[in-house]
């Protein structure tokens, strides 16, 4: 993987990231600063290392595909959807693919009733193009009321998002925190809950019970959706399916094809169409 290394814009508003060889970036600033935009390209492995910034975030990558990581959480994002980060909140960003990344900064005071947490909200073609028009836009097209009429537009726009469930969580008991972050690296592992309690020095019953106390899911619910992510990430890197299937642990590729069809409403191989 590529790593990055953080720098201060020269605005001072917000850092920015920069990698070997220096990708694409245009920023702007809209009607009194209500929202600030910067977009980048990054080349596939490209990794943001974890960071915080004073306004609050929608990171939306209108190419490719991305992973974004908080210390409660991580989501597989694709065009299609966008992840919310509020002020403040420590993430970190790798590229699945090569990806072009769209990132819009609010004021926090501008932020209202949005979520206090972070999440994956669906992106809507109004909001591509307004965030394209905002991030785009040249010099010799400056217009201070059209940039007014467009601010206001996607501020309503995002005030309108639908939170989307595809969040793996991540738990804060020490034990439980060690046996999932295990499965994230390696989400084939066949280890059984009472297997992983022998890694954590915990019984398979206390392992059971704090999944269900901290992440309202089973041991068994939570590693499908930790293999549905990483199924995400593979096919989003042109893996086929039924290498993503066998890979994975699942007996056949139609037994993965029903478990991903059931959870996000769509084939594999139409996922990234």
């Amino acid at each position: 993987m590529t790593p990055l290394d953080a720098a201060i814009a020269p605005d001072g508003m917000h850092p920015v990231m920069t990698a070997a060889a220096t990708p694409v970036m245009e920023t702007g600033r809209l009607q009194a600063e209500t929202i600030t935009t910067c977009t980048r390209d990054y080349p596939r492995g490209s990794v943001v290392e974890q960071h915080q910034h004073a306004e609050a975030q929608l990171i939306y990558a209108s190419e490719g595909v991305m992973r974004v990581e908080t210390p409660a959480g991580v989501w597989v994002v694709p065009p299609s959807r966008a992840v919310w980060v509020p002020p403040l909140t420590r993430h970190g960003i790798r590229a699945s693919t090569p990806v072009r990344l769209c990132t819009l900064y609010l004021r926090p005071d501008v932020v209202g009733a949005l979520p206090r947490q972070c999440c994956v909200v669906n992106v809507s073609p109004l909001f591509r193009e307004l965030a394209l028009r905002l991030t785009h836009r040249q010099t010799a097209d400056w217009n201070p009321a059209l940039t007014a009429h467009a601010t206001a537009l996607m501020l309503s726009e995002i005030h309108a998002m639908n939170v989307q469930p595809m969040q793996i969580r991540m738990p804060q008991d020490p034990r439980l925190r060690k046996v999932c972050r295990a499965l994230l690296d390696d989400p084939a592992s066949p280890r059984t809950c009472s297997q992983w309690g022998d890694v954590a020095g915990a019984s398979a019953r206390t392992l059971e019970r704090l999944f269900r106390k901290e992440m309202q899911l089973s041991f068994g619910l939570w590693r499908r959706q930790v293999r549905l992510l990483e199924a995400m990430d593979r096919l989003a890197a042109g893996t086929p399916v039924t290498s993503v299937a066998l890979d994975l642990g699942y007996r056949s590729p139609s037994a993965f094809t029903v478990m991903f069809k059931r959870a996000l409403g769509c084939l594999p191989s139409e996922m990234y169409d």
